[in-house]
């Protein structure tokens, strides 16, 4: 248990990867926002979460239900997930869209 004090000195902003396209290029991915999504939606600040990356509230239940389906099997399966991954897609691109 020694551990877990020294654990509690870094937080999940400490071990954020950098954007290395925005850092080379100067343009924002398609993904940039999600680590401070996940830890904005960590902290419990969920309308500051969807604001930093719109995508993140559409991708919980795609992960979700992917995890769910594969240690249960649901029986239309494949149209829910192609449901899911659009919809995700559709907030990813327009996000990306958006900060341009």
């Amino acid at each position: 248990m020694k551990i877990l004090p020294f654990l509690l000195l870094f937080s999940l902003d400490d071990f954020m990867l950098p954007c290395l396209n925005k850092k080379f290029f100067g343009i924002e991915c398609p993904g940039c926002g999600l680590q401070r999504a996940v830890s904005l939606l960590l902290q419990g600040e969920f309308r500051q979460a969807f604001v930093m990356y719109p995508a993140i509230y559409p991708l919980i239940p795609l992960l979700g239900f992917l995890l769910f389906n594969n240690f249960y099997p649901v029986k239309y399966a494949n149209k829910i997930i192609i449901t899911l991954t659009i919809t995700t897609v559709l907030f990813i691109l327009s996000n990306f869209i958006f900060k341009l």
